[in-house]
């Protein structure tokens, strides 16, 4: 436990951070699922519609630095050359 004023206040502050960012990293991981539930529909326009809805929200949670711009990156590159690969 922590001992001093400001070393208690920093826990509250970082335990009320760790609530904030992990219900972004959640916004996250819906956006992703969405995509991947378009894609197995079958809809190529369905699916490009839920990967520009989940490009916003992946650039903004990177923008807040809860995930790498790279890791952003790379899930909008997968999600994309899903939906490229889709008959």
């Amino acid at each position: 436990m922590a001992n001093t004023n400001s070393a208690r206040k920093r826990s509250r502050q970082a335990e009320k951070q760790r609530r904030h960012n992990s219900g972004l990293r959640s916004t996250l991981r819906s956006a992703i699922k969405d995509v991947n539930k378009a894609i197995a529909g079958g809809d190529k326009e369905v699916a490009k519609q839920a990967l520009n809805r989940s490009t916003a929200i992946v650039d903004r949670i990177a923008d807040k630095r809860i995930i790498h711009k790279n890791k952003a990156s790379r899930h909008k590159s997968r999600l994309s050359a899903a939906i490229k690969a889709m008959a």
